[in-house]
């Protein structure tokens, strides 16, 4: 059976309103009017009301391409339905899905890199809400693509088989793969295998990106050729927030679907407890937050960026919960938990919006990364809100 993990934390969640949508679709996002109401825990089902205004946005047809972003969102939204069982939110998922799985369950991707892969998650979910063979084969497609992808010389899959990700480990790369392993195994009876490789993927990848300081610089290059690398140890020079939120969240799940005599998996957990404690010390006192450049919030520059925090939050509470951290973490994924909805708000037109979220971004120096655009509604920060505010929502109230 797939892992419901959040599922069991909100059995005894509140009951909260949720917004009606209005009917009209649109293919852009919608600015906070100036009679935006900020969120407070505890009002609204903020779950509820964002994936209906982002129905309410676009359709199965309109919400984009087989991609990672559009994939977390709809992993976020299939959370939603499992706590409220609205059957629009699994038969919109299903929609988008039917777009690139034919009835024979052939799908056309290549899977030639990991990014690719990410929603992949959302054919095991199928397969497990309706049975139908095709999500099956088309999952299998992936699984099958990993016993001949590229790897690094002690085992991890690079981002990506181009020629301009040859030899590299990207942290984001760790949240495409790695979450699909684990539920395609427990699915699909194939955990032997599974539960080893995600386990591996996380311990290489973190014995190249972690630092001292516990948090993970962004990508490594084993050939030490790209031109972001350090010419001595590989290493890209910054620590990225998504890129260590996006581990942060593999870390939990990985750990979630793997038993405690799994070899590899104390590595695993010693990584994260370091992780967390350098996540602690590098929040944002004034806003619970985490900056865009992780390590230098002190510059004018930095900016605290909403879909990072929104997966730190996610990851520090469930681990605080399931005893992978102290329980003081809770109250630090709180905090976070306050700094993230401080960014959602209802605009005039009824509809939720999330701001200041990075777009995709590539690997690059401090400069780079604080000239990112700061999006609004996008899906790197609607995925990730959604699978914080199921973790979290019912246990935090604002005065």
């Amino acid at each position: 059976m797939m892992r419901r993990a959040v599922v069991g934390l909100l059995a005894a969640a509140l009951s909260c309103l949720a917004l009606a949508a209005p009917s009209r679709a649109t293919a852009t996002a919608t600015a906070p009017g100036r009679d935006a109401r900020p969120a407070a825990a505890g009002t609204t089902d903020w779950s509820a009301a964002m994936v209906n205004s982002t129905m309410a946005r676009y359709s199965p047809s309109a919400i984009g391409g087989w991609s990672y972003p559009v994939g977390l969102y709809l992993f976020g939204q299939y959370q939603v339905y499992l706590r409220t069982h609205n059957s629009k939110y699994l038969t919109y998922i299903k929609s988008y899905v039917d777009r690139f799985v034919s009835s024979d369950g052939s799908i056309n991707q290549s899977f030639n890199s990991l990014d690719s892969m990410q929603a992949g998650r959302l054919l095991v979910i199928l397969h497990h809400e309706t049975g139908q063979e095709k999500y099956a084969v088309a999952a299998r497609k992936i699984r099958t693509r990993l016993d001949t992808y590229p790897r690094t010389t002690d085992g991890g899959f690079w981002h990506a088989d181009t020629s301009s990700r040859a030899h590299q480990l990207w942290a984001d790369g760790t949240y495409m793969v790695n979450p699909f392993l684990i539920e395609y195994g427990q699915e699909f009876g194939d955990e032997t295998y599974t539960r080893a490789e995600a386990v591996k993927q996380l311990d290489v990848y973190g014995s190249h990106l972690q630092q001292p300081n516990g948090i993970l610089k962004h990508a490594y290059d084993e050939s030490k050729t790209a031109t972001w690398s350090d010419p001595a140890t590989g290493l890209s020079p910054e620590y990225w927030c998504r890129a260590v939120g996006w581990y942060s969240m593999a870390a939990v799940n990985v750990l979630d679907g793997t038993p405690a005599t799994q070899p590899g998996r104390a590595q695993l957990l010693t990584i994260f407890q370091n992780l967390a404690a350098g996540l602690e010390q590098y929040q944002d006192p004034a806003t619970g937050r985490w900056f865009q450049v992780i390590d230098k919030g002190s510059r004018s520059d930095d900016w605290t960026e909403t879909s990072c925090s929104s997966m730190f939050t996610y990851a520090l509470s469930r681990g605080a919960q399931q005893g992978y951290l102290d329980s003081h973490y809770a109250a630090v994924a709180a905090k976070g938990y306050q700094g993230v909805l401080a960014r959602l708000s209802l605009g005039s037109d009824g509809r939720t919006n999330l701001t200041t979220i990075s777009v995709g971004t590539n690997v690059g120096d401090y400069a780079y990364y604080v000239a990112r655009t700061k999006a609004t509604n996008d899906f790197h920060g609607l995925g990730a809100f959604l699978i914080m505010n199921e973790q979290l929502r019912g246990t935090v109230t604002t005065p």
